[in-house]
């Protein structure tokens, strides 16, 4: 076990980490044009979901200080689609809510639950994630003695604040802390850099890729990490 001999806490990205966040992206997107359809129905005549990320990317380029802040993203960009085709500012807000919470209807990995309670026996648990699902919504807030995401730092991954902020956070040196994430150069080459023990979860049987230095550890789900950790 290495370097992971000395770990005292486990934290987790969330996207592709503890759920598929794919078809929860393409659900919640449809989510929301279907709804602007029938409440803003010049906008969804003008542009389509495709125009509508082109026009949050044009933003992130244009405004390089809140590329990290998704919600911020999103919602600016509706408040600019809303004024451009009559409607009142407000509207980015209800719709937003609407993206949100089919955002935050994800459907756990099997393995999940369980090994999130074998490892919480041993360890306390946290969170750090650059998207903005929202835990307490679904569910697993109290299972986390540490929450953050980008936009609550101002920084998003593989940028050394987030990690900075996730050991100050724990009360933790960086190396009594492992990260697991599903990204090698966000989660486990970020982690690295930031000093803390790095969990590759390659959920997808991918390859590493050959030119990166190799994760601290390499599991297949959170059975495979609680069993490899002792827990």
């Amino acid at each position: 076990m290495g370097v992971l001999t000395d770990v005292r806490a486990i934290a987790f990205d969330l996207d592709n980490t503890l759920w598929d966040v794919e078809p929860v992206l393409v659900r919640a997107e449809a989510r929301l044009f279907a709804w602007l359809a029938e409440r803003a129905p010049r906008i969804t005549g003008a542009l389509s979901l495709e125009d509508m990320r082109a026009a949050r990317e044009a933003l992130a380029r244009a405004e390089p200080h809140n590329a990290h802040d998704f919600t911020y993203l999103r919602t600016a960009a509706l408040v600019q689609h809303a004024r451009a085709h009559g409607y009142e500012e407000s509207l980015a807000r209800e719709a937003f809510e609407v993206f949100l919470a089919a955002r935050c209807e994800v459907t756990l990995y099997a393995d999940v639950p369980e090994g999130l309670a074998r490892l919480a026996r041993r360890f306390p648990l946290a969170t750090l994630s650059n998207g903005n699902a929202d835990l307490a919504r679904i569910g697993l807030s109290e299972r986390f003695v540490v929450s953050l995401n980008a936009r609550e730092i101002g920084a998003a991954k593989p940028d050394p604040r987030c990690f900075a902020r996730l050991t100050e956070a724990l009360a933790l040196p960086a190396d009594a802390v492992a990260y697991v994430g599903d990204e090698p150069r966000l989660d486990v080459l970020a982690a690295r850099a930031a000093g803390l023990a790095s969990v590759w979860i390659n959920r997808r049987a991918r390859e590493w890729p050959a030119e990166l230095p190799r994760a601290d550890l390499t599991v297949t789900d959170l059975a495979a990490l609680a069993a490899a950790l002792g827990a």
